[in-house]
């Protein structure tokens, strides 16, 4: 099996998809740590799913699929951070949103008239079929992504952690949340390549609700985040050129046992911290 994998290694299309992998795994455990800190799982739902959408007629016109898929995302993201800044609101945006979205997605599916690999693709994800120009598009938004992070990180984390006092102190809460949403929306369509519209909460909750099972400290916590989505993306895609079987299954697969690990193996440490403290 290892040789197998050295001489796998070998060709461009296992490089470009290690490249990729490498760079979603990276945005996406960024981002990760805040979407479960600001209770968005159903908003990545959403901006995939819509996103999906932007592919689909993109392609009906003879268009980018995945330059559909960022600017239905992206249109998306400023739907929900305009309209729903709390989270009772936002939920129910995002469902106005997507069902809208998806009615587009099946008409565009259905005036379609030829197989469309392309949106077959990205919903269940082809990482090995990512060309070198596909990495350069990659390398872009991840450095726009982690810029755009790096400048708000700071007044986002401020109101993440509390809103109302951040919004009185005069940080402009819901300019931060459209911002986040854009960028959040950028990670999706990233991530859309390596696991698809239909597992894209995998990289983009999973890693985040890990860490936060491991540390409460932020730094930490975005470290461990990213750490976790490196392991299940770059760990899926080396078992899926050895194997017949689809890297997203690997790459939810890992995700899931570090989860499962960090929440079980976290109370067993409480546990014998508690035992040691008595003693």
């Amino acid at each position: 099996m290892i040789d197998q994998l050295i001489h796998m290694l070998r060709y461009s299309f296992v490089q470009n998809a290690l490249l990729a992998g490498l760079l979603v795994a990276i945005v996406a455990g960024l981002v990760s740590r805040f979407v479960v800190a600001r209770n968005m799982s159903f908003a990545v739902h959403a901006l995939a799913e819509v996103g999906f959408t932007g592919s689909t007629g993109f392609i009906l016109i003879g268009l980018s699929p995945v330059l559909g898929l960022l600017t239905g995302s992206m249109l998306t993201a400023v739907f929900i951070g305009t309209l729903g800044l709390r989270v009772r609101e936002r939920d129910a945006v995002v469902g106005v949103v997507m069902s809208f979205g998806l009615g587009l997605g099946v008409l565009f599916l259905t005036l379609y008239s030829r197989y469309a690999t392309e949106a077959i693709n990205l919903l269940f994800g082809a990482i090995t079929s990512v060309t070198s120009g596909d990495v350069m598009l990659l390398t872009g938004m991840s450095v726009v992504t982690i810029g755009g992070l790096a400048v708000m990180y700071r007044p986002l984390t401020f109101a993440t952690v509390d809103p109302i006092v951040a919004e009185a102190r005069g940080v402009p809460v819901r300019l931060i949340s459209v911002l986040f949403l854009l960028l959040l929306a950028a990670a999706v369509a990233e991530a859309v390549q390596v696991v698809g519209v239909l597992l894209i909460l995998t990289l983009l909750i999973t890693p985040g609700a890990t860490a936060e099972r491991l540390t409460a400290h932020p730094g930490l916590a975005t470290v461990a985040s990213i750490g976790v989505a490196l392991l299940a993306t770059m760990g899926g895609i080396l078992l899926a050129l050895v194997t017949t079987v689809p890297v997203s299954f690997y790459v939810t697969g890992i995700a899931f046992v570090c989860y499962m690990a960090a929440r079980f193996g976290g109370r067993t440490l409480d546990r014998l911290r508690g035992i040691a403290a008595d003693n």
